[in-house]
């Protein structure tokens, strides 16, 4: 006997919750029909938080924290590169001997070069991070992310890499993010907490706040730029480093993020020329 069609399909949670609130919907209707908009509202609020929560894989499967099951992290740093903040961070990094991965934009990787091929040459992995940073993109639909998408692997690809993971703009995840990345092959990489740094905009106790809640198997998100108005890079620099000797305090060992998820970040590919710059969305 053949298995039934619902076995072999790869459902999102949000699917799943789409047909229990209408299966409920249905049987509440013939009750009282007031009560068949409960699970239907619950449904739509659902789809309305859902983006903003970074762990949670509703919409499209989400890697959040490790599966080593050991005191381990992974170090992520989003938003960069910047010549501003990434040689002080990378030679950070280098002292202690950590391997990180830098979620880059296309935009900035474009703009700086010499960071993206500093960066690999120093050891560490390069995820997506969209082009340019925009969150009203992913709300835009299918077309508007492939963009985003495929506009930053094409700069990637001219230092030789393909990255295999996309972290969404401010971990915002929507239906349409989980379509292109299937067809991509890409996966998504967010993180269960965030500091709340406000993208170097608040440092203050920010090494503190990591540290009182970081857990074995989480995936740091933390931001390569330059500070905002009032922070200096060496304050910022003070507490990436308050947080490095404070993970080794607590006994947890920072591994690269592809050996705490399990799976390759990015692979190597032949460079392509300088003129791959634009992408036409079919």
């Amino acid at each position: 006997m053949r298995n039934p069609f619902w076995r072999n399909q790869n459902f999102s949670a949000a699917t799943w919750f789409g047909l229990a609130a209408f299966a409920g919907a249905g049987f509440l209707a013939a009750l009282d029909l007031r009560l068949a908009t409960v699970p239907l509202a619950m449904f739509i609020l659902a789809c309305l938080v859902a983006p903003f929560l970074p762990w949670l894989g509703f919409f499209l499967p989400v890697i959040s924290k490790g599966t080593t099951g050991k005191p381990t992290v992974a170090l992520t740093f989003d938003d960069g590169p910047d010549p501003a903040s990434t040689p002080g961070l990378l030679n950070l990094l280098q002292r202690y001997s950590i391997q990180a991965t830098f979620f880059v934009t296309g935009q900035k990787a474009e703009r700086y070069p010499e960071l993206i091929t500093d960066i690999l040459e120093r050891g560490h992995t390069v995820g997506n991070h969209s082009y340019r940073h925009s969150t009203f993109a992913l709300l835009r639909g299918p077309d508007a992310i492939r963009v985003e998408i495929v506009s930053t692997q094409k700069v990637l690809e001219r230092f030789g890499i393909l990255p295999l993971v996309f972290r969404p703009p401010v971990g915002i995840t929507t239906p349409g993010l989980g379509l292109v990345l299937a067809q991509l092959g890409l996966s998504a990489v967010n993180f269960r907490f965030r500091p709340f740094d406000g993208g170097n905009r608040r440092l203050r106790n920010l090494a503190r706040f990591t540290l009182d809640r970081v857990r074995p198997d989480d995936i740091l998100v933390l931001h390569d730029l330059k500070p905002a108005k009032g922070h200096r890079v060496d304050q910022w620099l003070i507490e990436m480093e308050r947080i490095l000797v404070g993970l080794g305090k607590k006994d947890l060992t920072i591994l690269p993020l592809e050996t705490l998820i399990n799976r390759p970040v990015m692979k190597k590919v032949k460079k392509s020329g300088p003129d791959n710059r634009a992408f036409v969305c079919p």
